[in-house]
């Protein structure tokens, strides 16, 4: 049985299809026996294809329908789908454009730009292979993406004799893994594109299903409105981001873009965002005469009947429905780059109209397609999948990507090259870290009345803050205890802040996700800046694998004062030093954010100092620490006693 045909749709419909699925699931010859099948293709093109199907067709002497999708040579000489294909075609009923898909895992950022347009995703699982996790992979992006009119073609059902128990036992699991996704129910569809069963006619060999062929099923679908409250002003929302100001002439001021959501019409009082200013719309201006209204999907110009200041990546709203703002942001980002995201890099971030700078603060989690859930990150590479917060220079418009496509979508480009590293989907605002809170406008920091000199005259040392990080075994606590050792036999006044201690105490409602971590070095800093200030120098030993965390630190405590010290011994050094086993039970999978192994550590770039702690023992470590201390002007040197 299959799903009941949806009702005729008015001819001038246009849907963006979308077609992905594993490596040689069939999608080229799928869109060519569409065309082929529907009659869509001049004589002088089938002509072509017949002549390159005897050359470069995989089709066992017969046309090979693919070659109308794959364009490029390597394609058609692989048999593969590579770049993104763009299909344009119309039926009586529907126009269609058609974004045919790259299969493999390397080409996972085509399929993001193919779908980053899409209204609906048909999905090809080859009926002798099944699901794959190239098929977990493409669902889930479309999951991601927002498409949620999902049609699963289980293609090459001639290999399994057209067998309806196993169309049923994919679809039964084509079903479960949307549910995982919380995606609607997919519509399957039992389709040969190499003989042509189910794609435009039904065929002979499936005369146990009674569903619409997959042609029909695409004439009729009912593509869901990607932007919400499209019905206009009242009860919905408006968006209007502005992507060129139009200005011919002194008598004439327009603001160009495309409402993508919501209806706009002549009259409506509407908001500039991020200005906050309201006006009222006088006219909405097309290339074929003015509106009265416009809606989703409209390029128009539009005037005010104020002159206020509007520009490029400004955008026009519902006053009763105005956009989120904010300058931290959790967001879902395929990375697109052959080099690793960089977390504290500075990135630029297009949006709309609007671009900025920014850092990606924190990975918090990359997703495993197979599993279906989100794992720490080590790193984020090459068509990764991972949740991120994103730190803004200035203050994002906009809205969740579920609500809006337009306004909850950004790329991140890289400002060396101007290379779009990533695509991103917004989330939310993020809630404001610890870093970022502000004090209540009645708190003020109180003052000390005795002064840092003489402080420093009292004690015989200038306050200062050492940082000791490292892995696991790298000796950070035993040369934080020698330090305070040999500072006190020389009559310096210290604090040490021991990780461990401090998880014993300050910190010990902290886990160990890389938002904890952050907070422990924060907490820890705190207390470092408030030792200084008290004139005592503060040794804090701890892993603090976040580069980004450790200069908001150093920020925080002062860089004239925060000193950084790297041990860095070889890896098996400290896994070889690693007396509990925390190194075997995170590779286990029993310890889930443990640096290096199951979440990331960012080596200092620009450490105060390096110490290979496998070539150097304590002494000559705390004899080095010491010493930049001396040079520095925090101690005095040690005196030399008399023979």
């Amino acid at each position: 049985m299959g799903p009941e045909p949806a009702a005729p749709r008015p001819s001038a419909d246009l849907l963006r299809v979308l077609t992905c699925g594993s490596v040689d699931d069939g999608k080229s010859t799928l869109i060519g026996r569409l065309l082929h099948d529907s009659d869509l293709l001049y004589e002088d093109h089938l002509a072509a294809v017949r002549k390159d199907s005897a050359t470069t067709g995989h089709a066992g002497g017969q046309v090979d329908l693919a070659l109308l999708a794959d364009g490029l040579v390597a394609e058609r000489e692989q048999g593969i789908t590579i770049d993104v294909a763009h299909l344009y075609f119309s039926t009586p009923r529907r126009s269609f454009i058609i974004a045919d898909t790259p299969g493999h895992e390397q080409y996972t950022r085509n399929m993001v730009t193919g779908a980053s347009t899409s209204e609906l995703a048909v999905i090809l699982v080859d009926a002798a292979r099944g699901i794959t996790t190239q098929t977990r992979r493409h669902s889930l992006i479309v999951n991601l993406l927002g498409i949620s009119s999902v049609v699963v073609a289980v293609n090459k059902m001639d290999l399994v004799e057209y067998r309806e128990d196993r169309f049923e036992s994919i679809a039964s699991a084509v079903r479960e893994l949307a549910a995982a996704l919380g995606l609607p129910d997919p519509v399957c569809i039992p389709v040969s594109a190499h003989h042509g069963d189910g794609v435009v006619e039904p065929g002979a060999n499936m005369g146990w299903y009674d569903g619409p062929c997959l042609m029909e099923h695409l004439e009729q679908a009912d593509a869901a409105v990607h932007a919400a409250g499209a019905s206009g002003i009242v009860g919905g929302r408006l968006r209007l981001p502005v992507q060129l100001v139009i200005r011919p002439d002194h008598r004439f001021r327009g603001f160009a873009g495309t409402v993508c959501e919501g209806t706009l019409r002549a009259g409506d009082r509407v908001r500039v965002e991020p200005s906050g200013r309201t006006t009222a719309i006088t006219r909405i201006v097309t290339f074929d005469g003015d509106l009265e209204e416009a809606s989703t999907g409209r390029s128009v110009v539009v005037t005010t009947s104020d002159e206020i200041d509007i520009g490029r990546g400004d955008v026009i709203v519902d006053p009763a429905h105005p956009p989120q703002r904010a300058r931290l942001v959790t967001a879902t980002i395929v990375w697109m780059a052959e080099a690793d995201l960089v977390v504290g890099r500075e990135y630029l971030l297009a949006q709309g109209g609007q671009t900025m700078s920014c850092r990606v603060a924190e990975v918090m989690g990359r997703l495993d397609v197979d599993a279906l859930e989100s794992v720490p990150a080590a790193a984020v590479r090459l068509n990764d999948i991972a949740t991120v917060t994103v730190r803004t220079d200035a203050e994002l418009i906009f809205d969740p990507y579920a609500q809006n496509r337009t306004t909850g979508s950004f790329i991140l480009i890289e400002r060396s090259s101007n290379a779009t590293v990533a695509a991103g989907m917004i989330e939310a605002a993020a809630p404001a870290a610890a870093w970022e809170a502000v004090p209540g406008a009645t708190l003020e920091r109180q003052r000390s009345s005795i002064s840092g000199a003489e402080r420093a005259a009292r004690l015989g040392q200038r306050p200062a803050t050492v940082l000791l990080t490292g892995l696991t075994g790298a000796g950070k606590s035993t040369i934080a205890s020698a330090l305070e050792r040999e500072l006190f036999e020389r009559g310096r006044t210290t604090v040490r802040l021991d990780g461990e201690n401090m998880r014993l105490g300050v910190s010990r409602d902290l886990g160990f996700s890389s938002r904890d971590r952050s907070e422990n070095v924060r907490r820890t800093a705190e207390l470092a800046r408030l030792v200084n200030d008290q004139g005592l120098i503060a040794i804090a030993a701890l892993v603090a694998p976040s580069a980004a965390v450790r200069e908001r630190a150093r920020e925080l405590i002062g860089t004239d004062r925060f000193v950084e010290v790297f041990l860095d011994p070889p890896l098996e050094v400290c896994r070889a030093r690693d007396r509990a086993g925390l190194y075997e039970a995170a590779e286990r999978g029993e310890i889930r954010q443990f640096p290096p192994v199951s979440a990331p550590y960012d080596k200092p770039a620009d450490a105060d100092l390096v110490l290979d702690t496998s070539r150097l023992d304590v002494d000559a470590c705390v004899r080095a620490i010491t010493a930049w201390l001396e040079a520095g002007g925090f101690i005095g040197a040690a005196e030399t006693p008399e023979p």
